[in-house]
């Protein structure tokens, strides 16, 4: 589905079925594709189908990147079908694990929410960005949403701001206001026969939709191809026309570093990153029925990758490590001015 297609034109179902066809030419990917399609089998209403994507995910012998991910996602879908307990015992497991990635805390502590779980929902919010924030200054970009959650469950709970809600407003960019976003007593003006409190209300409501839309409809990343040192090696050995392309490793990466700060620069959005493996693309050549030495293939490579879900954002968040997977912090390595 185009990020562009309105929801009410998607058949979920027949969108769920060509994922999972997808997600059998490319095991690889098959993580990524079939949480997907069981989201569109949730949006369908198919919520026993969506559990058993989730149950296929968890038993595959290939390891998980994320397993606490489809956790999350299993419970969430479980509690909106009448498995309650089943869920709660699933979220009781995401917290004791102390994973330190910031989706499965939120989507745990967002169907506390959902269910009037409030002050449960306000310890797992706090307890996730406990373990994700430590003492950073910066609070990378995944863990905002904690951020907003939490400010939002204590505000309606009545709690007094602290530290972490007063963080929370700084970064919120919206022209209106968290507190006035999260204000339990905002649903009071939709039953007001004032004309001007009605209007506020669309005004607010209307900032919040957008907000909202922003986050879920980025269309696909522009992605460049990043090949690893081994890989590029073998490519060009193996397919000795694509020298062109690529002199050296090292050229490689600047130049692909130089592209994303032109695209960046010329307003580009939503920029990425793929890492491409020889066999990866001699089977899309394949596919293609083309040969790998074809190096207008390569572009077309990239745009697949980044469809299937397998590019990065660039540039790394603040403090994150570069692209390059040198293991050094990107602002010290690629992302430094001069690089």
């Amino acid at each position: 589905m185009r990020p562009d297609t309105p929801a009410e034109n998607v058949d979920h179902n027949a969108e769920a079925a060509r994922l999972e066809r997808t997600a059998g030419l490319y095991p690889e990917d098959a993580e990524h594709l079939l949480l997907q399609a069981a989201a569109h089998r949730e949006l369908a209403g198919d919520r026993p189908g969506a559990t058993a994507l989730y149950d296929r995910l968890l038993s595959s012998s290939e390891p998980l990147e994320n397993p606490h991910l489809v956790r999350a996602l299993k419970a969430s879908n479980l509690w909106e079908y009448d498995h309650e307990a089943e869920a709660r015992a699933i979220i009781d497991g995401i917290r004791a694990s102390a994973t330190r990635q910031p989706a499965p805390w939120l989507i745990v502590a967002e169907s506390l929410e959902s269910h009037d779980e409030l002050e449960s929902a306000e310890a797992t919010f706090t307890q996730g960005l406990r373990l994700l924030l430590d003492d950073t200054t910066e609070p990378p970009q995944s863990t905002h949403p904690l951020l907003y959650g939490r400010h939002r469950v204590r505000r309606m709970l009545g709690a007094a701001h602290d530290d972490w809600d007063t963080l929370a407003d700084t970064l919120h960019s919206s022209p209106v206001s968290l507190d006035e976003l999260h204000d339990p007593k905002r649903i009071w003006s939709l039953g007001s026969d004032n004309p001007a409190e009605l209007q506020a209300e669309i005004s607010r409501l209307r900032a919040e939709l957008g907000a909202y839309r922003e986050a879920l409809s980025r269309p696909f990343p522009v992605a460049v191809l990043h090949w690893p040192a081994p890989e590029l090696q073998e490519l060009v050995s193996a397919y000795p026309s694509l020298a062109t392309e690529y002199a050296s490793h090292t050229e490689h990466q600047a130049t692909i570093e130089r592209s994303l700060r032109e695209l960046s620069a010329s307003g580009t959005p939503n920029l990425g990153i793929v890492t491409g493996t020889v066999p990866s693309y001699e089977a899309f050549a394949a596919s293609e029925g083309t040969t790998p030495g074809d190096t207008t293939l390569l572009p077309q490579y990239a745009t697949t990758l980044a469809a299937r879900g397998r590019a990065v954002v660039w540039p790394p968040e603040r403090g994150g490590a570069c692209w390059c997977g040198s293991a050094r912090v990107y602002e010290g390595c690629h992302g430094a001015p001069t690089a």
